[in-house]
């Protein structure tokens, strides 16, 4: 069983939630995130990525967390943020081209985290894991949520529902067209009912924020180290959890830097060598994926696109691979990235760097094509039986195997430690 529990969000002013809500940290550069703050000097984006204010800084000096946190407090001050009177559940309601996710916001365990009850299915990357770790201590806030999934469950869907039929608390429009709607649920009789609900839930997945959930650990881990008397608050991380099938999931994209002692043209010729590798044209710039023309058992297919061009890249894989060995990430680290560009880290090695899935083809492209990269790979999704299959097994992913949606404004809730 999962324990959930209620928590007393600071959140925006009555009015002033469009102004404040903000995309994640982690799906915008320092240059993306400081155009935005221009445009809006209120979002969120001020306080989840200050390093946008300090461009001559180091991003993870100690400086850029404090500002984070004068900025928080000075908004707390100013009225621009509020913390609600007393601890509520939050549902969290997303529509977005045509469809809708329904998920709780609440707080989870982070014990529940150590002990399995909540199961990871990705490690996390070393520089991402220490900064989010370092920005919720100064913080003694989670600024973003970690988004968690459950089997179905008809009695927590019913009891969601009926948490929206009335008025929302607040509602935004996101740059994407997505609209968000937060609904409190302040009655104690329905606190209760959600939280004996989610009792009969035996595990929870991560779908999105392992770093977020593993940071969190490690604040409290770091303030015992300290000496500090650490209270049951701040135990709990701040999460979304929806329902299997309140979710999508997109491929995650991989980028390099280098092709080591390769031309574009002589790295396709090696590839070669492991895979069928064909032209391919017909790539739409304005979706989210790259349908593939082949299909087959133990086919494994992902495209690359270098000196302007796309390439259809399939691999075949035994049928004995285990459930990991058998992920296309896989394949891609073991049999292209590991022995053809000697990218042995996936989690640390600066020569490969990741963009989410729910993101036009072209934003890959326009990276290459500016000699940011001198690659892109587009992967295809994985689906969510199998991310809970491996969590089940005890079994770890690849890092930025899976891309989620809905991907959740930052700024909306916050939940503080003490």
């Amino acid at each position: 069983m999962v324990h959930i529990y209620p928590f007393a969000a600071v959140r925006p002013a009555d009015g002033a939630a469009q102004d404040v809500a903000a995309v994640p940290y982690d799906v915008v550069s320092a240059d993306e995130a400081r155009e935005i703050i221009a445009d809006n000097p209120l979002s969120f984006l001020r306080i989840s990525r200050a390093d946008a204010l300090l461009p001559d800084t180091d991003p993870y000096a100690d400086q850029v967390y404090a500002l984070s946190k004068k900025i928080f407090d000075d908004s707390l001050k100013e009225k621009i943020l509020i913390q609600e009177s007393s601890p509520a559940f939050y549902v969290y309601k997303v529509t977005h081209e045509g469809r809708t996710y329904t998920g709780l916001s609440c707080c989870v365990d982070t014990r529940e985290y150590e002990s399995g009850a909540i199961h990871r299915h990705e490690l996390t990357r070393y520089d991402k894991e220490e900064d989010r770790t370092r920005h919720i201590d100064v913080m003694n806030a989670n600024t973003g949520p970690v988004v968690l999934l459950h089997l179905k469950n008809q009695e927590i869907a019913g009891l969601l529902n009926a948490a929206t039929n009335g008025p929302a608390l607040m509602k935004v429009s996101a740059a994407n067209g997505s609209v968000h709607q937060i609904f409190a649920v302040r009655d104690s009789g329905a606190i209760d009912a959600l939280s004996r609900a989610f009792s009969s839930i035996p595990s929870l997945y991560i779908a999105d924020g392992h770093h977020r959930c593993k940071s969190a650990v490690n604040v409290t881990e770091r303030r015992k180290q300290r000496g500090n008397t650490v209270p049951e608050e701040t135990y709990h991380v701040m999460g979304v959890i929806f329902a299997e099938d309140e979710v999508k999931v997109h491929g995650y994209s991989r980028l390099l830097t280098t092709l080591g002692d390769y031309t574009p043209q002589s790295f396709i010729t090696a590839l070669r060598a492991v895979a069928t590798v064909t032209p391919f044209d017909a790539v739409d710039p304005s979706a989210y994926s790259i349908i593939p023309t082949q299909h087959g058992n133990n086919l494994h297919i992902f495209h690359l696109y270098c000196d302007g061009k796309w390439y259809e890249c399939s691999l075949q894989v035994s049928s004995s691979a285990s459930r990991i060995d058998a992920l296309d990430v896989s394949v891609l680290q073991d049999q292209v990235l590991v022995p053809f560009l000697d990218i042995t880290d996936s989690r640390g090695d600066s020569r490969l760097q990741y963009l989410g899935g729910a993101r036009p083809i072209r934003d890959l492209m326009v990276k290459v094509d500016s000699g940011e990269y001198v690659a892109a790979i587009a992967m295809q999704p994985v689906d969510v039986q199998m991310v809970f299959s491996i969590a089940d097994d005890g079994g770890i992913m690849p890092p930025k195997s899976t891309w989620f949606e809905p991907k959740l404004l930052s700024g909306l809730l916050v939940h503080l430690l003490e």
